[in-house]
């Protein structure tokens, strides 16, 4: 029998099936999991710099620390060869109990600080007497009605700061670095209030912005004179030149006020020092 050429060939196509697909690798889960949990670290650290306290972020630090501090009823030691004692001098100030050249009793501290305290307060008493005196707030004044709107008085850390400064239509200075009438009188002040005193003093000078940009700023030259010529006035009118810890310019870099180049930034400060 003839075959016939125009049939299409029968293809058989054989595929095998596996029931059981076996393992594939899961490699990746792991790594993903690792990393998902690095960015949930990362971001808690984040949140915990932003929303804590350096006291705070001290306390969660020490709580990570891998130092085992001993317990205060623990009879063991971290000496050379566990030998030295939980009572050794150098030991109780760490642990928090005792007192040592390292560390001294809480009363010891307490008096101590009671003292500074009792000291600071005492002094501040006698601040306030010298501004009493010069402002007149417990009577007559020192200085003249027309003087007080010069002066600014405030007790700091550093001691009692006495703060002359000009007004529009009174400047304590003229030609830069001439004293007025106003400064004498106030010079003459200070000089006679400074008399409830033994603390040294510091003089600062101070000036407005030059309004006009120079090859060389003469602020600082202008504010170091004027410093100096005041604390020659105060000597002039008695004052001990022993007295004056130091003079310093600070030419227009602190202004007290927004304008660089008001009247008020024109000041002298006189600091009596703490002792």
């Amino acid at each position: 029998m003839a075959t016939d050429r125009n049939v299409a060939p029968v293809i058989v196509k054989r595929k095998k099936i596996i029931v059981a697909g076996g393992h594939h690798g899961g490699a990746w889960k792991v790594a993903y999991a690792d990393f998902v949990t690095a960015m949930m670290a990362f971001f808690m650290l984040m949140w915990l710099l932003n929303a804590t306290t350096e006291k705070q972020r001290k306390g969660i630090a020490d709580y990570f620390s891998p130092t085992a501090p001993i317990s205060r009823l623990s009879s063991g030691s971290d000496g050379m060869f566990m030998g030295e004692s939980v009572f050794a001098a150098d030991v109780l100030p760490r642990m928090g109990v005792g007192a040592s050249s390292l560390q001294k009793a809480n009363g010891e501290t307490s008096n101590a600080s009671t003292e500074a305290h009792d000291q600071r307060t005492a002094q501040d008493s006698v601040f306030q007497e010298v501004v009493d005196v010069l402002l007149g707030l417990n009577g007559e004044s020192m200085l003249e009605d027309q003087w007080l709107r010069h002066v600014v008085t405030r007790i700091t850390d550093e001691g009692l700061v006495l703060e002359f400064y000009d007004t529009q239509d009174d400047p304590l200075f003229t030609n830069n670095a001439t004293p007025s009438s106003t400064l004498h009188e106030i010079a003459y002040a200070v000089q006679e209030a400074s008399k409830l005193l033994s603390n040294e003093v510091a003089i600062e000078g101070h000036v407005t912005k030059v309004p006009i940009v120079q090859i060389k700023d003469p602020a600082w030259d202008w504010s170091a004179q004027r410093a100096k010529v005041f604390s020659d006035l105060l000597s002039t009118y008695g004052f001990s030149s022993a007295r004056v810890r130091r003079l310093t310019a600070h030419g227009d870099r602190e202004s007290v006020v927004e304008n660089p180049m008001a009247a008020r930034n024109n000041r002298i400060e006189v600091i009596f020092l703490r002792h």
